[in-house]
Order: C-alpha cells, then structure tokens, then sequence
C-alpha cells in the first residue's frame, strides 16, 4: 500500500488508499511556522493489525524530519507511537 501526502492551507493528511478507497488515514494542522498537530489517526476495521496506522505516524515523522518541523501528538493513537518510538524523539515538539 502506498502513502499518498496531501495538502492545503492549514495542514494536511496521509492516506492510504486501496481500491479506490480510503483504507486510513492520519490528519494534521500547521501550528504556525515551525510545528504541526497530528490531530486525528483512522484505519478501517478490516486493515486493523496491520500496522497502517504506525506507517502513517512514521510518514508523519518523516515529513517533519524533511521540512524541520515539530510535532504535537494530540491524537491517543499519535501519541502512544511516540511513546514506543524513542527514534521519534528528535521531531517531538517541547
């Protein structure tokens, strides 16, 4: 499955698609110029266990890691793959 980035004014989303169809997803805000709020995490029934999710929170991460951002984990889902993922520290806003 391929992580689609999408765009606009006050953040942005990651999507897996499959079938034409959104299997998940992971949304943020921009939080000003430096920080983004990953707000939401969704993955649908039948691709739970998959770890879809975590490769969405890892996107995330990357993305931040490539355009010097920070991010604010206020999704549970977000937030708990913070916690497992001491590597994610370096993006982890203060």
């Amino acid at each position: 499955m391929t992580i689609e980035h999408l765009e606009n004014m006050s953040g942005g989303e990651f999507v897996i698609q499959e079938n034409g169809n959104r299997a998940a997803e992971m949304a943020y805000t921009n939080a000003g110029a430096d920080k983004i709020i990953i707000a939401h995490t969704f993955v649908e029934d039948v691709f739970r266990g998959e770890h879809i999710g975590s490769d969405l929170v890892k996107a995330g991460v990357e993305f931040a890691r490539e355009n010097n951002l920070k991010i604010i984990p206020l999704c549970p889902f977000a937030k708990a793959e913070f916690e497992r993922h001491d590597e994610y520290s370096d993006v982890l806003a203060d």
